[in-house]
C-alpha cells in the first residue's frame, strides 16, 4: 500500500473530474491517494472520499453519508437490505422509490426506505422511467456496497 498527499495543482486537476460530480476541492483541503492492488482511493482531509474504478470516480459511501443529495437515489425495501450488504445487484421487485434524475450508465446511490441511509453506490442499468416500467430484472448494478473492501 502507497499513500502520497497530491500538491495544489493536482488538485486542481482533480477538481476538473469532479465537476461531473458536483463537487469541489479547495486548496485548503488535504488530499491523498491510497493506492492498493492497483486500485486508487482518494482520502479528503483523512475521510475516504472517492475511489477509482476503470477510470472513473466513483463516491464513497461514507462521503455520501455526509453528502446523501450528490447523486440520484434509488430507493430499496427492508427485504433487500440483507442482498444488499452481501454486494448483490439491486432487483426490480426490491425498488420502492426512483429519483427522476436517475440514467442508464450513471452512476446511482441505493438507500433503505426507513432512514433513507446509503447502502451501495452502483450503475443504473435502465433511467427511472425504464425501471418503473419494469415487472423484473436487474436494474442497477452494485460498484460498492457497506461491507465491502473498501467500506
Amino acid at each position: 500500500m502507497t499513500r502520497r498527499r497530491l500538491s495544489k495543482s493536482d488538485i486542481k486537476g482533480l477538481n476538473g473530474r469532479l465537476q461531473g460530480l458536483g463537487l469541489a476541492l479547495s486548496k485548503k483541503d488535504d488530499v491523498d491517494i491510497v493506492e492498493e492492488d492497483g486500485e486508487r482511493t482518494y482520502l479528503v482531509n483523512g475521510d475516504p472520499w472517492l475511489f477509482e474504478l476503470d477510470g472513473e470516480l466513483v463516491p464513497h459511501l461514507r462521503m455520501l453519508q455526509e453528502r446523501p443529495a450528490l447523486l440520484p437515489r434509488v430507493t430499496v425495501d427492508m427485504g433487500a437490505v440483507r442482498f444488499m450488504t452481501n454486494g448483490a445487484d439491486v432487483m426490480r421487485p426490491g425498488v420502492v422509490a426512483i429519483d427522476a434524475g436517475v440514467a442508464a450508465g450513471r452512476l446511482v446511490a441505493v438507500v433503505e426506505e426507513t432512514h433513507g441511509k446509503p447502502l451501495a453506490v452502483g450503475k443504473a442499468l435502465m433511467d427511472a422511467a425504464g425501471i418503473e416500467a419494469a415487472c423484473d430484472g436487474k436494474v442497477v448494478a452494485t460498484l460498492h456496497w457497506v461491507g465491502d473492501r473498501r467500506w
